[in-house]
Formats: C-alpha cells, structure tokens, sequence
C-alpha cells in the first residue's frame, strides 16, 4: 500500500546529546525501481532538524551504579558490554571536557552498530583493556545496489577515515593512542563530533558533525533511526520486548531499499517493499505473523492512544479504507516504505494535514 500523496518530511528526530534530526529522505517524480530497472532509489540531504534531549544518561561516576547501569542497557539492547562501557565513559569524559557540545551515548553507540556491529562484524570481541580479539581493518558498507559507500581507509571499531583519527586520535589510558582500542576510538570519535564548538542538541550541526565520520547518506539515515532506537529503549524503566526490537532492527536493515507496489523485498524480481510488505516482513522476521495488507493490519492488531517502540502506525479512513502503515521507533518517528520513487525511510509520523488514523500493538 502507499500513502495519497508525496510524503513532504518535516523534523526526524536526531540524537546528539539529544536524540532526534528532521531529513527529507525522498524525493519527488523518480521512477520505481524494479528488477528490469536497477537505478538506485537516492536518500537526499537533511531538513532544519527539529531536537529532543536525551534523557538517559549514565551515571555521573565509574562505580556500581555504572556498571549496574552499563549491563542492563547493553542487555537490553544487544549491544556487547565492553563497547557499551566505552560509548558511556567517553559521554561522561566530554560532558566535562566539552559539555556544551552536549554529546550522547546513544550517538556513538548508533555509529558503533552502524559501523562494524560493535566489532562483531569480523567477530571481534574485546578484553578488559579495550583490545580487540583480532585486528578490525577496513568494513566495507554497501548498499543494496553493491555499490561501496564506506571510506576506503578507515578502520577500527568505529571505522573512523584516517583523516579524523590523524587530526583527533585520543588515548583514553594515557598510552599511545591505538586505532584498534575500543576506548581510544570511542574517545577519538567523540573529540571528533564535538570538535570546532559544535552543540550538538543543535540538530543540522549534529548531522554535519556524523558526517565528518561516515558521510554517505545510507550510513547517516541507518545511524539516524538506530539513535532513536537507542535513545527510546534507554530511557525506558523495563525491558523491552525482544519481538518488537526485532522488527524494529529488521526495518532500520531495509532503510534505503526502494518502494515497490506488492513488494515483499524478498530480492531478484521482488527487490523492494510497498508499506504493509515492510511491517509485514519486519514482525515476520520476529516470529509474528501480521496481515499482509494496510487496511488488514489495522482491523486486527490492538489499537492504542499513544504509539510506543515497534507500533503500527496507519494513515487513511478507518471506516473505510486505511491505506497506509509504518513502523514507530520512537520519538515522534517511523520507519516506512512511502510510495514510488521513494526509498525506505525515517521520518516524522506525524504532518499538518494528514490523514493519521491511529496506532496498533501487534505484540503485548
């Protein structure tokens, strides 16, 4: 299904020391890319990004509140234990070395995953000291038309260009700094973002700012919708409920595939998703079957007030037709496969004059 008309983006929330940025990932009149024609489906440059703080902070101090805290987050969120202490401490060492650049975990941890899976793509693991099981060289990122988006020469557990790690290289132990430690990385990284005066609870200068790390625009949308991922599960009180987040992850692995009406993004001659195939094949991927159609799903699922982590989110008339649907992933945002000439996305779900029908729970 698709929604009425061209989707007009206005603020997706962006993490900084906050957690949400405004793009406009699709643009107007290109063609529906199809088996028989291949051109890559273009994610345009951000809008005037509208913030929200981030409200789940590490404590303050290395002690057992930290590791309390470190070892729920990294739990909950699939995120190995070591790289989730490197991502807090390097927080907490710029919140006194720069604290008006407002820097947030949830950025580095976001770039992290985006990146190298948190070293996990070459099934690296680290010991206490921050060192990698094995070395973490160059990880290259494609996209689904096997074109290479990821600097040539970066690597490490961040995949930082040599450029950054030349001009910001940090040590977060007083050693020589090594490109391979976690720490040293993380701690680079952060210099790195919140270098040059940056705020960023300032949504265009936060994007600019991860830009200078990875600056193809897959790589900033994927690290876009997992920041809010990240940022919403962190500020939660309970666990979240892993089906959900499986779905959630699913559909931030399928930002950039094109619109395709029936597609079920299966690949070959079914190489898209129209929007009900996206939350579909994304809760599918969780073990929970859905309705395969917008209007379907709507009629069958729970309905909610108020839209939390992996809900439905439908657009059109409920006592007639509901002819769109995306997937909530907190912050105000939703992952969805618009209409044609558009990619799979994140953006705000809601816009003045839309035909919002309301939210639904697949899983309790």
């Amino acid at each position: 299904m698709k929604r009425k008309a061209v989707i007009s983006l206005g603020a997706v929330v962006v993490a900084a020391g906050a957690l949400v940025v405004a793009v406009q990932l699709a643009p107007g009149g290109a063609k529906t890319t199809t088996a028989a024609d291949p051109a890559p489906t273009q994610l345009p440059p951000v809008e005037t990004p509208v913030i929200l703080r981030d409200n789940s902070k590490p404590p303050a101090e290395p002690g057992q509140a930290f590791d309390a805290w470190a070892s729920k987050t990294s739990t909950w969120l699939d995120i190995p234990l070591r790289p989730m202490e490197s991502y807090a401490k390097a927080t907490l060492a710029m919140a006194k070395e720069k604290p008006d650049c407002h820097l947030s975990w949830v950025t580095l941890a976001a770039v992290g995953k985006t990146t190298t899976d948190h070293g996990r793509a070459l099934e690296a693991q680290f010991d206490q000291a921050g060192t990698p099981s094995k070395p973490i060289g160059n990880v290259q990122f494609k996209d689904f038309y096997g074109r290479v988006v990821s600097s040539p020469d970066a690597n490490g557990p961040l995949q930082l260009p040599s450029a950054i790690w030349d001009k910001w290289q940090a040590s977060a132990s007083g050693k020589t700094p090594d490109v391979q430690n976690i720490d040293d990385v993380v701690l680079t990284a952060a210099r790195a973002l919140c270098g040059d005066g940056r705020d960023l609870l300032k949504g265009d200068v936060w994007w600019k700012a991860v830009s200078t790390l990875h600056s193809a625009p897959l790589m900033l949308h994927r690290t876009l919708a997992t920041l809010n991922v990240y940022g919403t599960v962190g500020q939660r009180s309970d666990a979240p409920n892993p089906a959900v987040l499986g779905a959630v992850n699913f559909a931030i692995s399928k930002i950039g595939l094109p619109y395709v009406w029936g597609g079920n993004g299966k690949g070959g001659s079914d190489p898209g998703f129209d929007c009900s195939g996206l939350t579909t094949a994304a809760y599918g991927s969780a073990g929970v079957k859905l309705m395969r159609t917008a209007d379907t799903q709507f009629r069958s699922v729970k309905a909610v007030s108020e839209p939390q982590l992996g809900d439905l989110i439908f657009y059109g008339e409920p006592k007639t037709k509901i002819h769109h649907v995306g997937l909530y992933i907190g912050n105000q945002q939703m992952i969805d496969a618009p209409t044609e000439g558009q990619a799979v996305q994140v953006h705000t779900y809601r816009k003045q004059g839309d035909d919002y029908a309301g939210a639904g729970r697949p899983v309790a």
